[in-house]
């Protein structure tokens, strides 16, 4: 089996691993792609040091992205210390959703897992959502998991 986990570092990123981790039967025959997105940053043009700032918040949100990911993985290690579990980890920029659909067509896994802020009509069409996006247009099945009430 082949299992997509999509992170953003937050606490919804990290139920969502949990789930995977908690559902997975054979985990030695199972192989887990963590991807962590990042968004480019543009610089304006406006200012002159636009250009340095951009980078280094790029710079920021790549390495952001880089411990989101190797968290998620080392957070499966934990799950399965005794394990062959195959896991790798990636980080791309781009816009979320369409970086984590363009990988589930290259990679082709059987499932893709990934974490829902639970901001519900209003925050959605507001502000949008990552896990909506995947959910209809993933070329495979897509686990939402939901952070329980406290």
């Amino acid at each position: 089996m082949k299992i997509l986990i999509a992170t953003d570092g937050s606490e919804f990123s990290r139920e969502a691993v949990e789930s995977a981790c908690q559902m997975l039967v054979m985990p030695e025959d199972t192989e887990i792609k963590v991807v962590s997105v990042y968004q480019p940053v543009i610089p304006l043009d406006a200012f002159p040091q636009s250009a340095e700032y951009a980078a280094e918040l790029e710079k920021k949100a790549h390495s952001d992205a880089e411990l989101y990911a190797e968290t998620a993985a080392a957070l499966i290690g934990e799950y399965f210390p005794d394990s062959t579990l195959k896991v790798e980890k990636e980080v791309l920029a781009g816009a979320p959703d369409q970086v984590v659909l363009e990988t589930a067509q290259k990679w082709k896994p059987n499932v893709i897992v990934v974490g829902s802020h639970g901001r519900g009509f209003w925050g959605r069409l507001t502000l949008g959502s990552i896990s909506d996006a995947i959910l209809h247009h993933a070329p495979c099945s897509v686990f939402v998991v939901r952070k329980p009430p406290e």
